[in-house]
């Protein structure tokens, strides 16, 4: 089963094309790993996906949900963890937790909380103020927001920025309890290594073509 349908999809910035009749799909339990080179359009490709953005062309379902025309539907069983941190200075992690949970309709138990923060190794800060938390701590704990959501689609963008060999644990860990759960991942990366280590799936976006690999190619690290 198809978890993303993505037919013909194009994006362009006035007479300047991100990329065009882009068209591929993504099994429902895989890890899609995209690469490229900077500026060829995989953050955009994340927040088309994530509906933050709207394509100039062409359509993609998620999950059997039109993108565009079921927004509401399709957001609430993703979750993008982006290269910004969307956290709150000044509110603690399990403040920051808690109200992200509540965005989403969700009241998770304070055991919960807790048990997602010593997850990603960060549970004897939960009551200290984001502002105090290094690049690496704030990763973690968007993790540990994506650990207590529970997405069908996870869209990951530079997982492993700002992590530790630890960090990076805990991100393929999650990306494999969700594959596990029968939802679907998708990364934006520039290592092939620690994503070859995690992906099924996998794609180059460059000069505004997507090139499909081939298992062999993704475990190969032979990406051009």
């Amino acid at each position: 089963m198809s978890a993303i349908q993505v037919t013909g999809l194009s994006k362009a910035y006035g007479f300047y094309r991100i990329f065009e009749e882009m068209s591929f799909s993504i099994s429902s339990g895989a890890c899609f790993a995209l690469f490229g080179p900077n500026g060829a359009g995989k953050t955009t490709l994340l927040r088309i996906l994530a509906t933050l953005q709207t394509p100039s062309g062409g359509q993609f379902t998620i999950f059997g949900q039109d993108g565009v025309a079921e927004k509401d539907s399709v957001r609430a069983i993703l979750m993008l963890i982006a290269h910004g941190s969307h956290l709150y200075e000044e509110l603690s992690a399990t403040e920051n937790l808690q109200f992200a949970l509540a965005l989403r309709g969700l009241k998770p138990e304070p055991s919960h909380v807790k048990r997602a923060l010593d997850q990603t190794g960060i549970g004897a800060y939960g009551n200290l103020k984001i502002r105090q938390f290094s690049a690496g701590m704030k990763k973690r704990l968007a993790l540990a927001k994506a650990i207590l959501a529970e997405p069908k689609l996870l869209l990951l963008d530079e997982p492993y920025n700002a992590l530790d060999d630890g960090g990076v644990a805990i991100t393929n860990q999650l990306i494999q309890d969700t594959m596990t759960g029968g939802g679907t991942v998708i990364m934006t990366t520039h290592d092939r290594t620690k994503a070859a280590q995690i992906a099924t799936e996998g794609a180059i976006l460059q000069a505004g073509h997507l090139q499909l690999l081939s298992p062999e190619q993704l475990q190969a690290h032979v990406l051009s």
